[in-house]
């Protein structure tokens, strides 16, 4: 669909193409439910693959299916293979322009015949979460209600404690095992040691070639909190091909046989290890998030998430975006790094001539005031890091809170498998009589 690239002004008449997958099998009758994803950061088809929840209930709604991609991900580029190139082509990258692009593309589908008195229901997960939220709030008349699943609405300046997501993270792995975080907190200075002594152990084992320390440890930390999102108790395909409950033991079950898969903080439960048995150790751990498959020869450091192909999401970090996260080493398994905005604004001055602004959302959306929120669903899971920020508790009549005590980043959201837990399996009865309640008030 044809949009404008800025939707709030009359000074700039430049256009785009926005791609959105659509799916009208189940519609059986005038004015069907319209089941919206409101896109991430990444690929489209990426979550229409991993939002298995709404392909499963839109036959019984009768329901539109449709799956909107974010400007600057995916091929929804503005400017093609300028959009990034400089702030001119990629200032128009903001959560607000990007809802009014789902705007647009609701009222188009609205236009068509059929569709005129059809009920919009949004989901979304993680960032989509956030967004089916903000487009039910700053946009109720175009939206009946949204499931925001694992949407940390709050994790913005002066909301929420910056060191709560390494909690939690750590929290995850204290329970697979008490060893494991107390290992991967011993192995930060290890690396230092034995790097500065010379030792090309470190890089010999994680694959490097011209990175250096801070790059190995930038991405062993995404990889420590990617598998704490994804502890799914199943096997799976998301960020990463990875075994069922990634860091915990991990026991696949059918009818012909059961197999026990060792997984991360199985290879650190020696409180022992020292200097090179702990990075050998650590790099068996590691290689589960890297190399389950056993087919990965190499793989680049500067990203432990490349299929999800997000690269505007830092720029959006470093604009509007701005999560304060940080660590003291003390209550958790990280090197202890202290917040600081003046820090973080010359890292992205230095790299998008931008400075942030950290309380825009808040400004925008609100943070602490809901009052006016309804018809949206919060649900998260506790094992999930980006429950620190999320509405974890009842805002009104309508604009409820799930927890789910043991199920990781939108798990909720995900086709049923039979190894759900209780509380995922709930939540999504939840979720169905709300959206039937939502229907029918429309």
């Amino acid at each position: 669909m044809v949009l404008k690239v800025d939707h709030f002004s009359f000074a700039v008449q430049d256009t785009f193409k926005l791609r959105y997958l659509i799916n009208d099998t189940w519609r059986k009758q005038q004015n069907a439910p319209i089941f919206f994803y409101t896109g991430n950061e990444g690929n489209i088809e990426v979550f229409a693959e991993n939002t298995g929840f709404l392909w499963e209930i839109a036959p019984k709604f009768d329901a539109l299916v449709v799956f909107a991609e974010h400007r600057y991900y995916g091929e929804s580029l503005p400017y093609g293979n300028q959009s990034f190139a400089d702030p001119q082509h990629r200032g128009y990258l903001t959560s607000q322009q990007a809802l009014a692009d789902y705007v647009e593309l609701i009222a188009h589908l609205k236009s068509q015949s059929g569709y005129q008195r059809s009920p919009v229901i949004a989901f979304g997960g993680s960032y989509g979460g956030m967004l089916s939220a903000w487009i039910r709030m700053k946009y109720p008349h175009v939206v009946q209600g949204a499931i925001a699943s694992s949407a940390p609405l709050l994790q913005f300046t002066d909301v929420v404690d910056c060191e709560a997501f390494s909690r939690i993270t750590t929290s995850d792995y204290k329970a697979a095992n008490p060893t494991c975080p107390k290992l991967i907190q011993k192995a930060w200075s290890t690396i230092t040691n034995v790097t500065l002594n010379g030792n090309e152990i470190v890089f010999q084992r994680f694959a490097a070639k011209s990175e250096d320390v801070k790059t190995l440890k930038n991405f062993l930390q995404e990889v420590y909190i990617d598998l704490a999102m994804v502890n799914y108790p199943y096997e799976t395909n998301f960020l990463a091909p990875l075994p069922g409950n990634p860091i915990n033991i991990s026991i696949t079950i059918n009818l012909k046989i059961s197999k026990l898969m060792i997984v991360f903080c199985q290879h650190l439960t020696n409180v022992s290890l020292t200097e090179k048995p702990l990075l050998l150790a650590l790099h068996r751990a590691i290689s589960v998030y890297t190399n389950y498959t056993g087919k990965t020869n190499c793989i680049s450091m500067k990203n432990a998430e490349p299929g999800l192909d997000d690269q505007g999401w830092d720029y959006q970090a470093c604009t509007e975006m701005v999560m304060p996260i940080c660590t003291d080493g003390i209550n958790d398994m990280f090197e202890p790094v202290k917040w600081s905005i003046a820090d973080y604004n010359n890292t992205c001055f230095k790299r998008y001539s931008v400075s942030p602004q950290p309380y825009l959302v808040c400004e925008q959306y609100s943070c602490k005031n809901f009052n006016s929120a309804s018809n949206i669903i919060f649900s998260n899971g506790l094992l999930d890091p980006w429950a620190s920020g999320g509405v974890l508790r009842n805002l009104s009549q309508s604009a409820i809170a799930i927890l789910m005590p043991d199920a990781a980043h939108h798990l909720d959201l995900r086709e049923t498998n039979s190894n759900d837990p209780y509380s995922v399996r709930m939540a999504r009865k939840f979720h169905r009589f709300w959206i039937t309640k939502w229907i029918r008030e429309y």
